[in-house]
């Protein structure tokens, strides 16, 4: 398909290529590699936190398994404490899986969120004293 000029700024399509002759297996195929979805699932992860990385905190990271179009992901993250960490972790499930379904055009049946450290204001304090 080619896009044409249209009248008051109506773009037209004008068909250049008849694919109906050709079977959908022999058209090709997209592959989208685990450490591209990965940085799509970890980029997710960041955009769903709501208060974002903590201060001294690392930001998520991803490790993915994909198998016929499925994408199960297992995200690591750092949240600030005291806070809502189910409803945080409930918000970056639904989130990594939303962005990789649209971006990547995977199911994700599973996100595994894992906690790997809580920052609270007591323990930022303490890391800026010297013992």
């Amino acid at each position: 398909m080619t896009t044409g000029g249209g009248e008051r700024g109506v773009t037209t399509l004008q068909k250049t290529g008849d694919t109906g002759d050709v079977a959908p297996g022999d058209r090709g195929s997209t592959t989208i590699a685990e450490r591209v979805v990965a940085k799509i699932a970890a980029q997710a992860a960041r955009e769903a936190l709501f208060r974002g990385v903590p201060v001294g905190g690392d930001v998520p990271h991803a490790v993915v398994s994909v198998q016929h179009n499925r994408a199960r992901v297992r995200i690591g993250v750092e949240l600030d404490y005291p806070s809502d960490i189910g409803a945080q972790c409930g918000e970056v499930r639904r989130h990594v899986a939303e962005r990789v379904n649209h971006l990547a055009g995977m199911t994700v049946p599973e996100v595994h969120v894992q906690v790997e450290r809580l920052h609270s204001v007591h323990s930022r304090e303490a890391a800026g004293r010297p013992r």
